[in-house]
């Protein structure tokens, strides 16, 4: 990187990146050229990003390049009638080890949520780790029930249990978080996210609001996705709440959190078993049977589907770029003959 400096990336804007080194603080933005040769929003510099800088002044910088990622965490937006042919996925972070997963304890309690977020952070290579925010609001015995739940439908998954109200946990959520690893914090919005980030910093340095009392729903105060920096050289990343996690191509996160189904899925009749109504079908056979979950059953077909759509709307997008294609040689090939 000859002229260059290594940064990352903190915040992004609207075609505007805080990015940060060794040597302070810029906001930059991205050359014509790497403009002209994206073909998705992953061409694109998003948080976590370790890139490469020329340095304008003492405030300004130009991303001369994007450096390979070694992990990376994205959805597709949750309006599927805006995912067309054009590519609507939406990266929220790379270069994460551990995403932590963080719902509240009321009214955000969802066995399913917590599939959909695996299921993200195992298809980019990211470790996934419960948060069980706000333990405060209900009894011991109900959370020890929630937490059965968990343990029974996710086995040894790793679980902190945190209240930002009374401090439980914390002390352990700030030993399991380790010095120079960046940890990425999703959830729903009112889930305690920010107020989580602002006690490991020691500072309410992100505003946070309370839920409303007559609808019991968290507002976004997270408005950008921003890298803040812990005493100990960790890095964590807050993220704008998510009412609906639309799957990307995440089969190989799917088939990892639901190992079982998919062990019983390769002994099928036929190699693309849907798993619906298919003669033959073992998954079917274990879930009458009673030794598959139900309701297991029902999210890992939901997530399969969506996962099938967003290929399929892939596969359209190429198709069409691979026409217009053709159309521009045609066109060209046809001005060349109209000029002599």
């Amino acid at each position: 990187m000859k002229d260059s400096d290594l940064a990352r990336v903190m915040v992004e804007y609207k075609g505007i990146y805080k990015v940060k080194n060794e040597k302070g603080e810029y906001l930059a933005k991205i050359t014509g050229k790497q403009m002209f040769r994206a073909s998705s929003r992953e061409d694109y510099p998003a948080v976590g990003d370790f890139v490469a800088i020329k340095v304008l002044d003492s405030e300004h910088a130009t991303i001369e390049r994007i450096l390979p990622r070694k992990t990376i965490i994205k959805r597709s937006h949750g309006d599927k009638s805006r995912i067309s042919s054009k590519n609507k996925t939406q990266i929220i972070a790379t270069n994460i080890d551990v995403a932590f997963i963080v719902e509240s304890v009321d009214r955000d309690f969802s066995l399913n949520r917590f599939e959909r977020y695996f299921s993200l952070a195992n298809s980019g290579g990211v470790k996934p780790v419960i948060i069980l925010n706000k333990i405060d609001l209900i009894p011991k015995e109900e959370l020890g029930i929630k937490l059965t739940e968990i343990k029974n439908r996710f086995g040894e998954i790793e679980i902190i249990e945190t209240s930002t109200v009374n401090n439980e946990g914390l002390q352990e959520l700030k030993t399991f978080i380790e010095k120079d690893k960046t940890y990425c914090f999703l959830g729903s919005s009112g889930v305690g996210k920010s107020s989580l980030i602002n006690k490991l910093l020691g500072n309410n340095i992100i505003k946070t609001e309370n839920i409303g009392s007559r609808t019991g729903r968290g507002k976004h105060v997270t408005t950008a996705r921003e890298m803040y920096f812990l005493e100990n050289g960790s890095i964590v990343i807050d993220n704008p709440g998510m009412r609906e996690i639309g799957m990307t191509d995440v089969n190989v996160g799917i088939d990892t959190l639901f190992d079982e189904i998919a062990i019983l899925a390769e002994q099928c009749k036929f190699v693309d078993c849907t798993h619906i109504n298919e003669p033959g079908c073992r998954v079917l056979e274990a879930l009458e049977s009673g030794v598959l979950d139900a309701e297991k059953y029902s999210n890992y077909v939901n997530l399969k589907k969506e996962a099938k759509y967003y290929e399929m709307t892939e596969l359209e997008k190429r198709e069409k770029d691979r026409q217009f294609g053709k159309f521009i040689k045609i066109y060209k090939k046809q001005f060349k003959k109209n000029e002599h």
